[in-house]
């Protein structure tokens, strides 16, 4: 792939080629034409081919690609040909890839990024471009599953294109030989062709960011022109990307020339900048982590040197290049203008559930733990073909991709090129981004292999460096570097046939769940049916039925109650309109973790012998909805007696509204229970309507403090506290007012009990601070206060 990457054509094919001399008078006739150099049969006129320039064009940009998309197509068809056997038809073996199949789908039909019709603009597309991309195919009728061909074509493409890429990456650092296992490690990494038929946009996003690496290296570094080649028929990024085999030394260092800001003609510079810049800018819309390329788009075209003044008029982008700087600093700002302008705020909902920076559950400390212990996998397991890569990695791996950042230093320093070392360290470093991600290690690791081309660059510098010592050692030994690349693409290669069992594996277990459940629906749930999913895409895409996103991705509005925990989720649903309720679910109920809003089962998709799902069993339920708000007051109440204030814990609003403080972590201790009204200390009566009861509530507490505003106690002769806990082994709690201890309360061990405790009246005027402390017990349960008085 690599050998091809010049996009120069046949010398003989272009105009301007020497002609052969026409025999003299009296001379001797000459010899036969060498068919191999005149292209024609002996003793045959040669043909005229007049290829408009276009065309010319079109070939020398097309031709590089040529081998590997040879390559990435009998690839292509293993996987496909695997899926097919294992699915029984077109399948993919992420969620995720639906979820973009959905949006295509609203854009051919006119509903710019929204998921459900009629519900507007959603903030949950993570890829802007990916579902821009397959609508075209949507509208032209690819509908259903068929839409899925159109989706392993592209990936068909962005996978060959991500090895050209590669390997031109490679050439000036590694040479040719080293540059073209580059591109065969690219087409036997098992991890690319595993998500290039996922459906996903992994590789077409690892495309753009090596594309863009590549051409800010050919900016600030370009490669020597060839005076021998017509320039006119060399697209010029490609001619700008590549050291040209005439153009350097045999070490792969370029003359001196080629180092200087000289070296590129200007409108050379001007194509392979504009390229840049539109790179730059487009990044961010296949994924946000796009905005590494946007800034090393940015910083190129703000330093890159200026070509010398041509001898003739040059485009005027050296005047306006600094400029053109900006363009791609513009990427990473559309998306979240798009949200503020069409959802009224700019952070998408994706960053709300996947991000851990901005995290409400993490503090400073808490978020330095969860980053430590993701870069931790990241190189003791990710890096090293771990339990989590081994199906794309070889064991090992972390030792290759080590001494290939040292040979990459080296191989800089040797041939001159200190601006494609550094773009290809910018790129490896960026995949400590995803160790910011609370989804780090979903879906296949999906997020750290756009990064990977960096990685294959290491690993064919390493190869030239091992070749350049052996050649050292003895002159003949000029196959090493070739051979070294060769077996680490091997190495990657041995991995394929596991990746592609597992991609037929994973999608047909999609097929059998996700996608069942989306045709149950659509025949069995009345049209104007909303169904609350934690997995959205296939059950939207297929049901053709309004989704409710308990998780938030595609439902503007949830991701925050997701992100707060079951507990949390509960106490919002009891504030939601009745029509913007689900009718139905279909979940894993351990991830749902909210049984009072789970009625009847209707049907069940179970898929064993898989690795990929989110549970064994996804349930499709009726709503329920009649536990909503059953636990909203004190299950005994005095006559006379009003609530003056009242702190619903686990409800957000309540919470804050209260300067309650739940801490860190709090998702994981935040829980919803129905149980029988409990047992209380307080006068009154029980309400016999109210039997069993349902309240949100934070579990394993130390402390709980807030702040009362309890309105109208400035004229109450009694208050009392009441409280509703649980202490699995029994508690005893302190309960302060302004920092005065006022009583304690007695918890059994067992389920939750309601405990009162008179109050000060006449200190409950204004804003008062309350707290409950442990004083016996390992922790308590906390799910409602009240402030009662008359």
């Amino acid at each position: 792939m690599a050998e091809g990457d010049h996009g120069a054509v046949d010398p003989a094919s272009q105009p301007g080629a020497a002609a052969s001399p026409a025999p003299q008078p009296g001379a001797a006739a000459s010899p036969a034409p060498d068919p191999d150099a005149a292209g024609t049969r002996s003793g045959a006129a040669a043909p005229s081919w007049n290829f408009p320039p276009l065309l010319r064009t079109l070939a020398a940009r097309a031709r590089p690609y040529v081998p590997a998309l040879a390559a990435s197509g009998v690839l292509g068809a293993l996987c496909t040909r695997a899926v097919l056997a294992d699915a029984g038809h077109p399948a993919l073996p992420l969620d995720d890839a639906f979820i973009h199949m959905q949006y295509a789908r609203r854009l051919a039909e006119g509903g710019f990024f929204s998921f459900v019709a009629g519900e507007g603009y959603s903030t949950g597309a993570t890829s802007l471009l990916w579902p821009v991309l397959l609508a075209p195919f949507y509208a032209l009728g690819l509908r259903d599953l068929s839409l899925v061909y159109a989706v392993w074509a592209l990936g068909l493409v962005f996978h060959a294109a991500l090895a050209v890429e590669t390997a031109r990456l490679a050439r000036p650092l590694a040479g040719p030989a080293a540059a073209a296992g580059a591109g065969a490690m690219c087409v036997a990494c098992a991890a690319f062709a595993w998500f290039a038929w996922s459906g996903m946009e992994t590789v077409a996003f690892a495309w753009i960011l090596t594309r863009t690496a590549r051409l800010a290296a050919a900016l600030c570094e370009p490669a020597a022109p060839e005076p021998a080649r017509d320039h006119a028929a060399v697209p010029p990024d490609h001619a700008a990307a590549l050291p040209h085999a005439a153009s350097t030394s045999p070490d792969g260092a370029p003359p001196a020339s080629a180092r200087q800001a000289s070296s590129a003609p200007a409108s050379t510079y001007a194509a392979t900048a504009r390229a840049l810049a539109l790179s730059g800018l487009l990044a961010p819309l296949l994924r946000p982590e796009g905005a590494l390329a946007s800034l090393i788009a940015a910083l190129a075209l703000a330093t890159a040197p200026r070509p010398a003044p041509a001898p003739f008029p040059a485009p005027p982008l050296p005047r306006t290049g600094r400029l053109l700087a900006l363009v791609p600093l513009l990427g990473p700002l559309v998306v979240p203008a798009l949200n503020l302008l069409l959802a009224g705020h700019a952070t998408s909902s994706t960053t709300a559930v996947k991000w851990l920076i901005g995290n409400p559950n993490y503090d400073t400390r808490a978020l330095r733990a969860a980053v430590l212990e993701n870069l931790q996998l990241l190189v003791a397991d990710v890096l090293n073909g771990g339990r989590w890569t081994a199906v794309f990695l070889p064991e090992g791996s972390g030792a290759v991709i080590a001494l290939g950042a040292v040979a990459l230093v080296v191989a800089a320093h040797r041939r001159g090129r200190p601006a494609h070392a550094a773009v290809v360290i910018a790129l490896a470093l960026g995949v400590l981004l995803p160790c910011t991600y609370l989804s780090f290690l979903w879906n296949r690791v999906r997020y750290v292999w756009p990064f990977a081309p960096a990685w294959i660059v290491m690993a064919a510098c390493l190869a030239r460096e091992i070749g350049d010592l052996a050649q050292r050692l003895q002159r003949s030994l000029h196959y090493v570097a070739p051979l070294v690349a060769g077996a680490f693409a091997g190495a990657l290669a041995a991995r394929l046939p596991w990746a592609i069992g597992d991609l037929a594996n994973s999608a047909r277990a999609i097929d059998r769940q996700q996608v069942w459940l989306g045709r149950w629906a659509a025949e069995h749930l009345p049209e104007d049916a909303r169904i609350g999913v934690n997995d959205t895409g296939a059950l939207a895409y297929f049901s053709g039925r309004r989704t409710f996103d308990v998780v938030g991705l595609t439902t503007e509005g949830e991701a925050r109650y997701w992100v707060a925990g079951p507990g949390s989720r509960f106490e919002h649903y009891e504030k939601l309109p009745p029509d913007r309720r689900p009718t139905h679910f279909i979940v894993y109920p351990h991830w749902m973790a909210c049984p009072p809003v789970l009625g009847r089962e209707l049907v069940d998709a179970t898929v064993e012998d898989q690795a990929i799902l989110g549970g064994t069993t996804m349930v499709a339920y009726e709503a329920r909805w009649e536990l909503l708000g059953s636990g909203a007051l004190p299950v005994h109440t005095a006559p006379g007696e009003r609530i003056l204030d009242e702190l619903d814990v686990s409800d957000l609003e309540s919470e804050s509204a209260h300067d309650y403080r739940p801490g860190p972590l709090a998702d994981q201790h935040n829980h919803v229970v129905a149980l029988p009204a409990p047992e209380s200390s307080a006068p009154g009566e029980l309400d016999p309507a109210r039997p069993e009861i349902a309240d949100g509530g934070r579990f394993y507490r130390t402390a709980d403090r807030f702040l009362t505003r309890a309105a109208g106690a400035a004229g109450v002769a009694e208050a009392r506290l009441v409280l509703r806990v649980a202490a699995e082994g029994g508690a005893e709690l302190a309960v302060s007012v302004a920092g005065q201890e006022v009583g304690t309360v007695e918890v059994p061990a067992g389920t939750w009990v309601e405990r009162d405790l008179p109050l000060p009246a006449a200190r409950l005027s204004g804003p008062t601070p309350i707290e409950i402390t442990l004083r016996r017990g390992s922790g308590f349960h906390a799910f409602h206060y009240w402030i009662t008085g008359r």
